[in-house]
Parts: structure tokens; sequence; C-alpha cells
């Protein structure tokens, strides 16, 4: 899923590289909550969650 999420940062410009998107990714509460296990989050799609971590990277909260 980080690997996922990843790409998506970079495809939709949000990130220049690998490095900056992994850390993006690895560094927000989506992350905190995609390793919940009580959120079940990690069962949706990357799509579903880039969502989560795109509204995020707007506006600092995450849906």
């Amino acid at each position: 899923m980080v690997k996922e999420l990843s790409l998506l940062l970079i495809e939709n410009g949000e990130s220049t590289s690998i490095e900056e998107a992994l850390s993006e990714v690895l560094n927000s509460e989506t992350y905190e909550r995609l390793s919940d296990e009580n959120t079940h989050l990690y069962y949706q799609s990357p799509y579903y969650v880039y969502s989560f971590l795109e509204n995020e990277l707007k506006t600092g909260q995450v849906m």
C-alpha cells in the first residue's frame, strides 16, 4: 500500500521523487490510520486511501 500511495503522489505531481513520496506517506496521519488494525483501512483500495492522504496534504487534516 505504501508503494502504491507513493507512486500516486508522484503521478499526481504531489512529490518529485520516490524518497520524498515515501517520506510524505510514512510521516502522515493517514499512514498511522492505515497501520491501525482497528480502522481496517488496509482492506481498502490504494485509490480510496490516497483520497485521505491527498486531503491531509492539502488541508492538514484527514477526512
